[in-house]
């Protein structure tokens, strides 16, 4: 069965997975309309992938090449070209258990508030905090809770949603990440995303999702679940690259979006990062890292005191 649904992949040489990905879609009980695939890719196999044959796969798959490299822009282009009025956002590098997309279309229309709601995934889930972490979340969330599931805190900081059979089927969230999400169209923003996430996108789910809620409920759709064979990548390796995209892109949410920007909420920001750096060093990699993260967060304080959010530094333009 064919729902109304426009699929949207942003891919760059990773065929394999995008291949065994479209291959786990096919073997839901229902599948989208359409898949639009943005690859950006060196070479031609992705594009003979999705020009091949699929064993029961009845999504018709449309291929394009990007003309921008980065996972917020090659969906933003996805959008160009889907027709349908419910919009699939994924990644080339998932696998969709038995019933994920129907159980995720059924959570999405049971309820009219709802704006977007996004699969569970297994490999990746909500941890109880332990003492200090619980310390630092209740001190940037202002008081204390049973469960930081599912949460944005203070400047930005998003967790994931928790799985416990207790736990009804659909479970409200503050925000959806992007591995595997189904939105309304109606409640998309456009573009999707603000021009400021380049590259490797750091945060961009959260932007969205956050902007989508200020009129739209969202929820996690806990037994539609999907496992996320995550895939190594160059974007991954330059800690100093990301480590001034964490700041820039957190510092944005925080200010643009929550539209916290007092005093109070500027210490939060520097409490987390401290915090995260501090976290970074219980191993001997994050000591190796520490110059480059320490000359990225720097680069980051500049561009926002300078409140240059378009400034994209040369080596910060990764896919």
């Amino acid at each position: 069965m064919l729902l109304p649904i426009s699929a949207i992949v942003a891919t760059c040489d990773r065929p394999i997975p995008l291949q065994t990905m479209l291959k786990s879609l096919a073997t839901q009980s229902v599948q989208p309309q359409e898949i639009i695939i943005i690859d950006a890719s060196g070479s031609d196999r992705t594009k003979q992938i999705c020009q091949g044959k699929i064993d029961r796969l009845e999504t018709n798959i449309s291929h394009y090449r990007a003309v921008e490299i980065g996972a917020a822009t090659q969906r933003d282009r996805a959008m160009q070209y889907a027709s349908q009025d419910t919009i699939f956002i994924l990644d080339d590098d998932i696998v969709f258990e038995p019933y994920c997309l129907e159980r995720m279309w059924q959570a999405l229309y049971s309820d009219r508030n709802l704006g977007g709601v996004n699969a569970m995934i297994t490999n990746q889930k909500y941890l109880p905090p332990g003492r200090i972490s619980r310390t630092l979340f209740r001190l940037l969330h202002g008081r204390d809770e049973p469960s930081y599931a599912g949460k944005c805190i203070a400047p930005g900081l998003n967790l994931l949603p928790e799985d416990r059979a207790d736990l009804p089927e659909i479970v409200t969230v503050d925000w959806l990440n992007t591995t595997c999400v189904l939105y309304r169209r109606q409640a998309l923003p456009k573009p999707l995303f603000p021009s400021l996430f380049t590259g490797y996108s750091l945060m961009e789910d959260l932007a969205l999702s956050l902007i989508v809620s200020k009129q739209w409920r969202l929820a996690n759709a806990r037994t539609a679940r999907i496992y996320h064979d995550s895939q190594p990548g160059q974007h991954k390796n330059n800690q100093g690259v990301l480590a001034e995209m964490e700041l820039v892109n957190r510092h944005y949410i925080m200010t643009h979006i929550l539209e916290r920007n007092t005093p109070a909420d500027y210490l939060k920001l520097i409490i987390l990062q401290l915090f995260s750096i501090a976290a970074s060093l219980i191993s001997w990699r994050g000591w190796l890292d520490l110059p480059k993260v320490m000359w990225g967060k720097l680069k980051a304080i500049a561009i926002i005191i300078k409140s240059d959010y378009k400034t994209i530094e040369s080596g910060r333009d990764v896919s």
